[in-house]
């Protein structure tokens, strides 16, 4: 397990670079999986542009102003906080992150660097009043410009994105309450940034981009085929940093031995104790055991486990084959959207009975168990409802 960037460049290639233990693992594969998400939806509204399903849409825009005195205080605050924090963690990382302490612990405190962060916050509020200047006009008069869809995927991406993560955040509170009054009696970033779970987010994300997408004027089960593939992609890609950093989400032990007939697979990819997990929970790694321990980790779990989370990267790697292949055939709108909840739903509930989770007591089901049912209906509801509809639009 790599529970940061630096454990990885340092045990694959040599190299010791600080200032990669504030990038965890996880994050940088979330990350991952917005960026190549956003490409492959970027390719589906320009494909679906060119077939006449979205269209541009004119606005009134004001051309020619500077800069805003507000725009050149919220650039200089960016650059305050970059400068103060993260410059200053990233020149310092050699004497600061030395294995007495998590980075999280120095990347959430008051710790910085206030030169550094005035330095920044010129340079980059100097910038923005600069480049207002530069592409300002005598008089700036309003002009009707053409928004054409493809410029939407960002604004979609970041309103999926915070409504995603605050949505993940309320369902894990609600699967584990006893956290959330930990949370409420001593908030931290931290532990709001650790614990979430995906269908919260697919729930609250999906809300926020209807909205969006209602007040742009699109076609909400459009822009549902168009994101449908890259969900499953996505969802796959953050999986690879479960594994990778070993956040929990692996499953039940598994104490048998690996079949004979997945013997030319990797003994981990049947069970896995998940060394180094970033959750530092287990055991201590001992003189005997076949891993590094690294400084500020160095635990593992007692008895090997399913490792649940490489599994479904496979299966949702082939979900979005399928998915890609389909959203050229299937010409009514909503369409690629139901099959995509159905193989959504189906892939979770199977995969939940080997997963470590939470049961609700009066249902003897998990919250993951339940919700992956009524997604796998509402897509079986969804599509034979647009079976005889009109095509796209």
């Amino acid at each position: 397990m790599y529970p940061n960037l630096y454990f990885v460049f340092k045990d694959l290639f040599g190299v010791e670079l600080p200032f990669l233990k504030l990038v965890n693992s996880f994050g940088f594969f979330v990350a991952m999986a917005f960026l190549v998400a956003g490409i492959f939806i970027q390719k589906e509204f320009r494909r679906l542009t060119d077939a006449g399903v979205f269209k541009p849409n004119q606005v009134k825009r004001l051309v020619g102003a500077p800069t805003s005195i507000l725009d050149v205080t919220i650039q200089s605050l960016v650059g305050f906080l970059f400068g103060w924090k993260f410059l200053y963690l990233a020149i310092n990382a050699g004497t600061i992150f030395n294995g007495t302490s998590l980075p999280q612990e120095h990347l959430f405190s008051c710790e910085g660097s206030i030169l550094l962060g005035v330095l920044s916050a010129a340079l980059l509020g100097g910038w923005s009043w600069w480049d207002g200047k530069r592409n300002s006009l005598p008089t700036p008069e309003l002009r009707n410009q053409n928004i054409q869809p493809t410029e939407h995927v960002g604004a979609i991406l970041t309103v999926a994105a915070v409504g995603g993560i605050l949505g993940a955040k309320i369902f894990h509170f609600i699967e584990y309450p006893d956290q959330f009054i930990s949370f409420i009696s001593s908030p931290s970033l931290n532990d709001f940034l650790g614990g979430l779970t995906i269908y919260g987010g697919l729930i609250l994300g999906g809300i926020s981009v209807w909205l969006y997408t209602r007040k742009m004027g699109f076609n909400f089960l459009s822009v549902a085929d168009a994101t449908a593939p890259s969900l499953m992609l996505g969802y796959g890609i953050g999986r690879i940093g479960c594994q990778v950093s070993g956040d929990g989400d692996w499953g039940i032990p598994n104490l048998s031995s690996q079949p004979g007939w997945l013997s030319w697979l990797p003994d981990w990819t049947w069970s896995y104790q998940f060394p180094n997990n970033v959750n530092q929970v287990g055991r201590l790694i001992s003189e005997n055991d076949p891993w590094s321990k690294y400084e500020g980790y160095g635990t593992c779990l007692h008895d090997p486990v399913f490792p649940t989370s490489l599994y479904e990267t496979v299966m949702a790697t082939i979900i979005f084959i399928i998915l890609w292949k389909l959203r050229t055939r299937l010409k009514t709108a909503g369409m690629l959207f139901a099959a995509y909840l159905m193989f959504n739903g189906f892939e979770r509930f199977w995969i939940e009975k080997i997963r470590v989770n939470v049961e609700i007591p009066s249902l003897g089901v998990t919250q993951a168990e339940l919700i992956s049912v009524i997604i796998f209906l509402s897509g079986i509801g969804l599509f034979f409802f647009l079976k005889n509809k009109p095509l796209k639009a």
